[in-house]
């Protein structure tokens, strides 16, 4: 039996592929990735695109994360991503990581929602919205800066 794990999962209103791509691209790792196009005819109980993404998963890199494509809502409507009632926080080992991390995000469309700075209770934080409405909070823990 595997140990219990956590990890993120996005459904993504049909950008998985390029926003696993970019994550690959921002955050290392390996990228596991499937299309319905790709499995063996099977019945679904709905009727995806052939390129629309099944299921991803992102490991060994920064961050774990999974996810695949959202399908549509019965009056044809895509969920969105931007909220302001979640965040994925990713922990840092230096204010310097964190920048360089921040001037990828930014120089690839991601906003910058929060400065990046010492806060109140001494560690570096700082929020990002990326290009595709995720949000990411990124902390460096005082201990550290």
């Amino acid at each position: 039996m595997a140990a219990p794990a956590f990890t993120p999962y996005i459904s993504f209103p049909g950008t998985a592929d390029e926003a696993f791509h970019y994550y690959q691209e921002v955050f290392g790792g390996e990228l596991e990735i499937g299309h319905y196009g790709d499995m063996p005819t099977t019945q679904f109980p709905m009727d995806p695109p052939a390129q629309a993404v099944a299921h991803a998963q992102l490991h060994d890199g920064l961050v774990t994360l999974a996810g695949g494509d959202s399908m549509p809502s019965p009056d044809g409507t895509m969920p969105g991503l931007t909220s302001q009632v979640y965040s994925f926080l990713i922990s840092l080992d230096a204010v310097e990581t964190g920048e360089a991390l921040i001037g990828k995000l930014t120089d690839t469309g991601a906003e910058v929602t929060m400065a990046f700075a010492k806060a109140p209770w001494g560690d570096h934080y700082g929020r990002i919205r990326d290009r595709f409405g995720v949000q990411w909070d990124l902390l460096v823990p005082a201990g550290y800066v």
